[in-house]
């Protein structure tokens, strides 16, 4: 009886995650045909042209990491290929992981540690 069950939880797992996966697609349908309405099909960070068959190679950026806020202004996008968009998120993955800013984050003030700041002196007295 223990087996039907867990059996049943697993379809019911199943379905809301192909459930899930379903509205991603759609809700990324939607703002992909937005974006590449608006932009060039050029990658912002390469310069790579896109066209035909080619076209599903490049990808829609979230300049903020937030695949929820899709602006009708396309002000959270920009138009990425497959490698420069694996290569911006694998950059943010490396940032967060040694706790370095990331873009939109909270950044740390700048050092005020100068360590020449008396080399021009010092030097002076050495002459």
């Amino acid at each position: 009886m223990a087996s039907k069950k867990t059996r049943a939880e697993s379809d019911r797992q199943d379905r809301i995650v192909a459930e899930a996966r379903r509205h991603q697609a759609q809700r990324e349908q939607t703002y992909r045909a937005q974006a590449l309405k608006m932009y060039p099909w050029i990658c912002a960070r390469c310069g790579r042209e896109f066209s035909g068959k080619k076209l599903r190679e490049l990808t829609v950026h979230h300049k903020d990491h937030n695949h929820d806020y899709n602006p009708p202004d396309g002000s959270n996008w920009e138009l990425l290929c497959l490698y420069c968009h694996e290569n911006e998120h694998a950059r943010s993955q490396v940032a967060d992981a040694y706790g370095e800013a990331t873009p939109g984050g909270d950044h740390e003030p700048p050092s005020t540690y100068r360590p020449f700041a008396d080399l021009e002196e010092l030097l002076q007295r050495k002459t």
